[in-house]
Parts: C-alpha cells; sequence; structure tokens
C-alpha cells in the first residue's frame, strides 16, 4: 500500500493504526474495511461540496 501512495510503510503503518484504534477501520484477511465513513471524512476534513463544484463546472 505504502509503494502504490508513495508513502513510507512507517507512515502508513501508522496512520491505519490510529484509524483502527479511532474504530474507523479495520483489516480483516488482507482487507481493508472503512466502518465508519462518516468518522473518516470528518477527519481528512473533506468537503463534500468539492465535488459538486467540479460537476457543475463542466456541465
Amino acid at each position: 500500500m505504502s509503494d502504490a501512495l508513495g508513502l513510507t510503510p512507517v507512515h502508513v503503518n501508522r496512520v491505519l493504526r490510529r484509524l483502527r484504534v479511532l474504530g474507523i477501520m479495520r483489516l480483516r484477511g488482507g482487507v481493508l474495511v472503512i466502518e465508519d465513513i462518516a468518522r473518516l471524512a470528518l477527519l481528512a476534513g473533506f468537503d463534500e461540496q468539492y465535488l459538486q463544484r467540479k460537476l457543475k463546472r463542466a456541465a
């Protein structure tokens, strides 16, 4: 995963551990499952209106 993202394995492991501790995601059998997409979006500072603005400009 770290190679695909261009990040160090240490950084990716720390972030995944934090997300796991917060109950946002889990790893099971090599599959990453997002348990709480709303909390992940909040933690990441995601603004869903960003996509709407992009789509309106393209139309």
